[in-house]
């Protein structure tokens, strides 16, 4: 959606170690907004964003317009089959439903072989995999790891609009998720909880959505570990101005 920053740059550098031709899209898709405000205040910089991707070797910019894009595009009700039914999901009611009826759009009129999605965004990236496989998209999902900040932010568009201290703030995140990594497969599935409440505890302006443990596949809550070799921690905080999310993968 814009306001590139190395995350994004490192999906298009990926897709140019496996693939000829390299499209990056930029659209600010207002199906997945929920709030108008947050819609409006979302950055744009598109003059900056085109000179960045064609440093980072990208070969064509799609830039739609809201009409030309959904030009005689009917909202399709997708049946997500439960992936948004928890995390992301209750906290942003079509919000999914948002995000792939615009991929669609967006693969109808470029065709891409391959489509890098980063794993910073794990529900999305699982849903889009999943309605792809359903429906029989030709394109293959490709994710890509999370790019973080030297102090294990996670980079996100959304940075941009946090003070010089809610930017410190922000990075209890990654220490509740790494936290939830040292625990995983050691201890139980409620301490873990805990010993996150306890971090999150020590930054009180920091205000938490939701923490979880979930399947790597379907993104069921977990209650116990159970015989899985992995899973996944996620996390969703309102910082300042902006709600950050975030998620790591967790290894028996």
């Amino acid at each position: 959606m814009g306001a590139l920053h190395e995350g994004h740059l490192d999906l298009v550098r990926r897709a140019r170690a496996t693939c000829d031709v390299v499209v990056c899209s930029i659209f600010v898709n207002p199906l997945q907004f929920n709030d108008p405000k947050d819609l409006a205040r979302y950055p744009r910089q598109v003059d900056r964003d085109t000179e960045l991707l064609t440093g980072a070797g990208c070969h064509v910019l799609f830039l739609p317009e809201k009409e030309e894009l959904y030009a005689g595009h009917r909202r399709i009700a997708y049946d997500l089959d439960g992936l948004d039914s928890h995390w992301e999901g209750p906290s942003r009611p079509d919000h999914f439903q948002g995000v792939v009826n615009v991929v669609e759009r967006l693969f109808f009129y470029v065709r891409p072989d391959r489509a890098f999605f980063g794993e910073k965004d794990r529900q999305q990236l699982t849903i889009i995999g999943h309605m792809a496989k359903k429906l029989r998209w030709p394109e293959h999902i490709v994710p890509c790891p999370t790019v973080r900040a030297s102090d294990g932010l996670a980079l996100s568009s959304r940075n941009q609009r946090l003070s010089p201290e809610e930017r410190v703030q922000a990075t209890v995140l990654h220490r509740a998720l790494s936290a939830s990594a040292d625990l995983a497969f050691r201890s139980p599935i409620p301490a873990v909880h805990a010993a996150v409440a306890r971090i999150l505890a020590a930054e009180p302006a920091v205000v938490l959505d939701h923490f979880g443990i979930a399947d790597s596949e379907t993104l069921e809550p977990l209650s116990d570990w159970g015989d899985r070799t992995s899973a996944v921690a996620l996390i969703a905080a309102q910082v300042g101005p902006v709600r950050l999310i975030d998620n790591i993968t967790l290894l028996r």
